[in-house]
């Protein structure tokens, strides 16, 4: 089916919209939302709806949805302000307004209305938040060999992705925050999602001797083997990525693709090549001895402002109670000397698995040029720019269905 409408055409059966006769460049799940929206222009298409038709069992927030209908908009000439074709139903969804004519291409039946490219969608409302209720995470403890207890989880079905493990993480809390959970939700509705709590955190061990990376990527391996894992996709976040990396390079036939997000091959205290650097990362270090050291939770506002500084006051309170669950001041002090003296430049060039990397453009925990510098160093890897001031990428800003759309292609491309 080939929807016309303006100067536009819809074509369902090749998968293009075109603008004059000339093809455009859209995100897939644009194009899907402007199919739905266009076969069912006789009414109002619920919020609920499009989500189910686009993202299926994906749990994503109504910002994903307001961006593909911006950028909807903006593939055909349209926009918030004057929408002319997609019009905005407030509170309830939208409705397709334009004049559209249907043609049929030859050899095909009117029958072809929309592209069988995802699962048919599963009932709306109620039963959208009854699918998110049943998601439950298995959580299991296993043994280093030092002797160290770590608890580590498996949520969803279908493939294995797992994540290596960074700090401030805790099982428990993290499902529940406000913070994290959207990570796990949505990681976890298309994958078997196996998570870890770092030894020193969570409901891992906290009174142990070894933070360095040779026991972290240990730590990765006695999950990896605890959970039964043969070959799988690796995720790491922040400094979990040099452990990430190290293991892909000393298990290349057990990690069929990397994905890096917010990290680096150097930490603070090796990539500091002039004195007001140097000076930067001791202060770093310094005041998490006199802040953090001593519970002091204004240290702790001003460390999640530095993570999300984008985010609300009530997201920073939750950051903040996210530090102090998490792991001990004592162990928050060696944890980031350890991770200003990590340094995987040669490692990171010796990577031979399918390597995705990704950078929210004005992080300030680690500067955008860190990514950048840590794709360049890795053989054939991929770069992908989030617009974004969040360490940690919040559920409702744009950058989080960009962030989700990019794995999930780079992990199509896999298969």
């Amino acid at each position: 089916m080939i929807y016309a409408f303006d100067d536009y055409e819809l074509d369902t059966a090749r998968l293009e919209v075109r603008h004059r006769g000339a093809s455009l460049a859209v995100e897939p799940q644009v194009f899907d939302v402007l199919v739905h929206l266009v076969a069912h222009r006789d009414r109002v298409v619920l919020k609920e709806e499009l989500l189910d038709r686009v993202w299926g069992d994906r749990f994503v927030s109504e910002s994903a949805l307001t961006s593909r209908i911006k950028a909807a908009r903006r593939a055909i000439g349209d926009d918030g302000a004057a929408q002319r074709s997609i019009r905005t139903v407030h509170g309830r969804g939208y409705r397709f307004v334009a004049d559209v004519s249907e043609l049929v291409p030859a050899g095909l039946t009117s029958e072809v209305a929309e592209p069988a490219r995802r699962p048919a969608p599963e009932p709306v409302g109620a039963d959208r938040t009854a699918r998110r209720a049943q998601l439950e995470q298995r959580v299991q403890f296993c043994a280093t060999p030092d002797g160290v207890s770590l608890a580590y989880a498996s949520l969803g079905d279908g493939p294995p992705l797992v994540k290596a493990a960074n700090w401030l993480s805790h099982l428990d809390y993290d499902w529940e925050s406000r913070l994290w959970g959207h990570w796990w939700r949505d990681l976890s509705a298309r994958y078997r999602l196996v998570r870890y709590d770092e030894r020193g955190c969570g409901l891992s061990d906290w009174d142990v001797d070894d933070f360095d990376l040779d026991t972290w990527v240990t730590d990765l391996e006695t999950v990896v083997d605890a959970s039964g894992l043969e070959r799988f996709p690796l995720l790491g976040v922040s400094q979990g990525g040099p452990v990430a990396i190290s293991y892909a390079v000393r298990h290349p036939e057990r990690v069929c693709g990397l994905i890096l997000y917010g990290t680096y091959a150097q930490g603070r205290e090796v990539r500091a090549r002039t004195p007001a650097a140097a000076d930067e990362a001791r202060l770093n270090l310094q005041l998490a001895r006199l802040g953090w050291g001593r519970d002091d939770p204004a240290f702790r506002k001003v460390f999640a402002m530095q993570f999300m500084p984008n985010g609300t006051a009530e997201q920073w309170e939750h950051f903040s109670e996210l530090q102090r669950r998490t792991t001990s001041p004592a162990n928050a002090v060696r944890f980031m000397g350890a991770f200003g003296r990590l340094d995987v430049t040669a490692l990171a060039s010796a990577l031979v698995v399918p390597t995705l990397v990704l950078h929210a453009r004005h992080d300030l925990r680690q500067p955008l040029e860190e990514g950048r510098r840590l794709a360049a160093l890795i053989p054939d890897s991929r770069f992908v720019t989030l617009e974004s001031a969040n360490h940690l990428l919040l559920e409702d800003e744009p950058a989080w269905p960009r962030f989700l759309d990019a794995v999930e292609s780079f992990l199509v491309d896999l298969v």
